[in-house]
């Protein structure tokens, strides 16, 4: 009785906090997979979430955690929430739109290389619990790295060193770019294109493989965070498949799921949307970047990785996660077992204190007794929950128990990394904790 008297106050206050809401009525709308309801007929506090969810942004904004920010929110595989705010940059030209595309940064992790091996895995050309110098055969005569097995890899259990700085191989001590490595205009030997007049050696790769390969291993098992071989994983894809990394994710993934924006180097691609700058780069690029890849690793790759390079609209991540949070299906296709994807979304070892699943992030191991600035992500988060952050600003997260996704993207990172207000006023917890908190009892 309590959740039918909400359900008819908010039918009536709605037009007031929501003009999302004012768009579609109570009946379902099926949009390209996608379907997309009202906060109110999924059982959500309308006035809460907007209010809320207004003033958190708002907060942010002023305080320059970033210059704009997107989120959407899907309740029992329907879009309920989906609102831009602010502006691409602070000088307030360009608002923010919903249909905007953001560089994903570390959540590439998750939208790119994982979909792949997962997919490898169900087809028995991958086995977590073999060494990987199994497959990537160059670690075979490594001392340290030869019996690592991928289950260890990507659970970030097993000691490789969490990052290396490629940029310090192309940047003298003057500043200046080696034009063994990097040159300003393409040819045969050159053609990674990394930014607007940059192009890195093709076989660039090959360089950031051995470097990977002489790095050191801590040989102490505990959880330590490490993204190289995601700038493996593309190569080992394409020698088990036979298809380029990206061609291979486009045709198994992300045509059949209808998500024309995930993808990488949007800038070669005329979208007619509009792409969210990232940093004002002062190092390799020299200029503001946007439409390519922010993280200089994937830029010395020719901007298609498996550690970043991603971008992609709101919506279209929503899609993905609504075909993880579904183990495997969306729109009636199926894409990955579900016995693999919740192998994969588990924590894989709790014993050593390490939260994390098979390249996915879970919530902090006894997340749901901590108070919400100490918590990760939102404290009401399910156990079962998952998902991955970026660097950039971005975050997204799938709740299968509380059937609720989450996206968060923005550009926190302009005009320069240092701006680390989105961390320190905890924006992405807490408004990821304001849809929890909305859900209206029965």
């Amino acid at each position: 009785m309590k959740k039918l008297l909400f359900i008819l106050i908010g039918l009536f206050i709605a037009n007031a906090y929501s003009q999302e809401d004012t768009k579609v009525s109570l009946k379902i709308i099926n949009h390209e997979g996608l379907a997309y309801g009202t906060l109110t007929a999924m059982g959500m506090d309308s006035t809460f979430v907007y209010r809320k969810a207004d003033s958190i942004i708002t907060n942010g904004i002023k305080n320059k955690a970033f210059p704009g920010a997107q989120v959407l929110v899907a309740k029992n595989s329907t879009v309920v929430f989906h609102q831009s705010y602010g502006y691409h940059t602070y000088d307030s030209i360009q608002p923010v739109s919903n249909e905007d595309h953001y560089d994903l940064a570390s959540v590439t992790k998750i939208a790119a290389p994982l979909l792949a091996i997962m997919k490898l895995v169900d087809q028995g050309k991958l086995n977590l619990d073999v060494p990987f110098s199994t497959y990537w055969t160059d670690w075979k005569n490594s001392k340290d790295k030869k019996d690592l097995s991928l289950r260890e890899i990507l659970a970030h259990q097993a000691g490789l060193t969490p990052y290396i700085v490629f940029l310090n191989e192309v940047i003298r001590k003057n500043g200046k770019l080696k034009r063994r490595f990097v040159r300003t205009r393409p040819n045969s030997r050159f053609s990674n294109q990394a930014y607007d007049h940059l192009f890195v050696k093709n076989r660039f790769n090959h360089k950031m493989y051995r470097i990977i390969k002489r790095s050191k291993v801590n040989q102490e098992k505990k959880y330590l965070y490490s993204g190289l071989t995601f700038l493996i994983f593309p190569e080992l894809i394409e020698r088990l498949t036979g298809m380029t990394y990206d061609a291979y994710l486009t045709q198994n993934f992300y045509v059949p799921l209808g998500t024309p924006t995930l993808g990488f180097r949007p800038k070669t691609k005329n979208f007619p949307n509009k792409i969210v700058p990232t940093e004002m780069d002062t190092l390799f690029r020299h200029s503001l970047t946007e439409g390519w890849v922010h993280d200089e690793n994937a830029a010395l790759l020719g901007g298609i990785s498996g550690n970043a390079g991603l971008f992609a609209s709101a919506t279209d991540l929503a899609k993905l996660m609504q075909m993880y949070q579904n183990f495997g299906t969306f729109n009636g296709h199926r894409f990955i077992s579900e016995a693999t994807l919740k192998d994969f979304t588990r924590v894989q070892y709790p014993d050593n204190e390490n939260r994390r699943g098979l390249g996915f992030d879970k919530p902090l191991l006894g997340n749901d007794t901590l108070m919400l600035e100490n918590a990760y992500p939102a404290p009401e988060a399910s156990p079962e929950s998952f998902g991955h952050s970026g660097f950039t600003g971005t975050f997204v997260w799938a709740d299968p128990e509380n059937q609720l996704v989450f996206i968060f993207l923005s550009n926190r990172v302009y005009p320069t990394r240092e701006h680390r207000n989105l961390y320190d006023l905890n924006i992405r917890g807490a408004l990821q904790q304001v849809f929890y908190q909305s859900i209206i009892p029965d």
